[in-house]
């Protein structure tokens, strides 16, 4: 068993951790050797040699598939974690030194869900680059990099609209119907809304979806940030449309079971100022690659039993 000589702890070598993420997003030893170079039999010896090392089993064989044990699970996150602050000590010691600014706009709504974890790491790997971030809603940010007052957005569109043909999409999440646990709102008729200010694409595939099932709604609270319409669904006098990761207790989805149609996905686009200089670029592939293992954890939890 391999030790590090001064405290006696146990080492874990990279590649076992990347192999055990790509088995855990795959869901296959098999497909996992051909995303990591290595055949199927040296993948099992990788995990067989994880699983001595830890003293636990981290996947369970079900038949041609394999699914992750409660141990496998609590290991997921330290892995990711592990990786992550591996490349990020790598990038700030190899990658080429960038400095200078970006004038980044994303809107509230996940601005304050990912922003934090974004910006952090992206300053331990460039720490020569400064952010100014600008907080708005889609339409005004796309106005202001037409204007040339930002270098790099991140707005919200719906997958039918022109809209979504003008950046590179780098997430999509279901749009879903929220509302307090055990509450009543959603029986009320008309059925009453809160929804963002007007422009905002989760409020339009709201009402479209709505007006396709011709069931009576009525506008009951606006809001610049989804804080204020949350507020309105904890007081029950609401239902809203939100994206389907950011419903928690005591919030609830609802769905046809509440007599509420389906809304459909919605995407985040982010668009790039042309001739952007390095610095920009530099934290554009930041950005996609966050929101990369966003949707890589996303496949992973949806696909567990």
């Amino acid at each position: 068993m391999e030790r590090a000589s001064s405290t006696g702890s146990i080492l874990i070598d990279m590649e076992l951790y990347r192999t055990f993420l790509v088995i855990a997003e795959t869901g296959s030893f098999s497909k996992a050797g051909e995303l990591v170079g290595r055949t199927t039999s040296a993948v099992s010896m990788q995990i067989k040699k994880l699983e001595n090392l830890i003293g636990v089993q981290v996947f369970a064989r079900e038949g041609r598939t394999v699914r992750l044990t409660s141990e496998g699970e609590a290991l997921l996150g330290y892995a990711r974690r592990i990786l992550m602050l591996n490349d990020e000590a790598v990038a700030l010691f190899l990658s080429p030194s960038v400095e200078g600014e970006v004038r980044f706009g994303a809107p509230s709504d996940f601005g304050t869900r990912f922003l934090p974890t974004f910006l952090s790491r992206f300053a331990r790997s460039h720490p020569g680059v400064n952010v100014d971030v600008h907080i708005d809603g889609s339409p005004k940010l796309l106005a202001e990099m037409q204007n040339r007052d930002l270098d790099l957005v991140l707005y919200t569109a719906r997958p039918d609209s022109d809209l979504a043909k003008g950046g590179d999409i780098v997430f999509t999440e279901p749009l879903v119907w929220a509302g307090l646990e055990g509450g009543v709102a959603y029986e009320r008729d008309p059925l009453p809304l809160a929804v963002a200010t007007s422009g905002c694409p989760w409020r339009r595939a709201a009402r479209m979806a709505l007006d396709g099932m011709q069931k009576p709604y009525r506008i009951s609270y606006t809001s610049f940030h989804s804080a204020g319409q949350e507020a309105a669904l904890l007081a029950d006098l609401a239902v809203a449309p939100f994206p389907a990761s950011v419903v928690e207790p005591p919030l609830q989805i609802l769905d046809e079971r509440h007599n509420l149609p389906d809304i459909g996905n919605y995407h985040i686009i982010m668009k790039q100022r042309p001739r952007a200089g390095k610095a920009v670029r530099a934290f554009a592939e930041h950005v996609e690659e966050c929101f990369r293992e966003m949707s890589l954890s996303s496949t992973s939890a949806s696909s567990a039993p």
